[in-house]
């Protein structure tokens, strides 16, 4: 009988330890679905474009992205610099506080009235595009803004040319 005991515990063990390793797994998944809803496309057709670009000669450059805003050269070396920024607003959720006390002009306690606002968020990039011998050998982006923000904001810049590339010779930067 302690046989059949010891056999029953150890199967209840597994199950109960199959069960939470399923759980985990169903959690794992949820978690990477949630941060897949987050992903940039654009950030990433951006860190494409760093290595997509490179050997694009000059002209071609200058026909898809346009004239430089600043742009310097050093021996057999340019350096095309773009900038692309923009401001995005959207209405802030309403207060959510109470207030109270007496006298004119305010009497009683109760709710605010809803006072509605707008977030703002600036984005931003700075594209340096290293030119030698007339042919790109470098993309480099910069800029105050940091992260997928950024490089959402980069794919401005670099977006026209890329759809001058063929898909595939594309490949992803390391």
């Amino acid at each position: 009988m302690s046989v059949r005991r010891s056999i029953g515990r150890s199967i209840g063990r597994s199950l109960k330890e199959r069960v939470a390793s399923r759980a985990l797994c169903v959690a794992a998944l949820a978690a990477a679905g949630a941060l897949g809803g987050c992903a940039n496309p654009a950030a990433d057709e951006a860190l494409v474009a760093q290595t997509a670009l490179i050997g694009m000669p000059k002209e071609t450059l200058l026909s898809c992205a346009g004239v430089p805003e600043r742009q310097a050269s050093v021996d057999n070396r340019e350096f095309f610099t773009y900038r692309s920024s923009r401001l995005v607003s959207y209405p802030s959720p309403p207060p959510l506080g109470y207030y109270g006390g007496w006298g004119w002009p305010h009497y009683g306690y109760g709710y605010g009235w809803p006072s509605y606002g707008y977030e703002v968020s600036s984005f931003d990039c700075e594209a340096t595009f290293s030119l030698k011998n007339g042919v790109v050998e470098r993309v480099v982006y910069g800029g105050a803004t940091g992260g997928s923000g950024r490089l959402g904001q980069c794919y401005a810049i670099v977006q026209n040319c890329m759809a001058l590339i063929p898909q595939q010779t594309i490949k992803p930067a390391p």
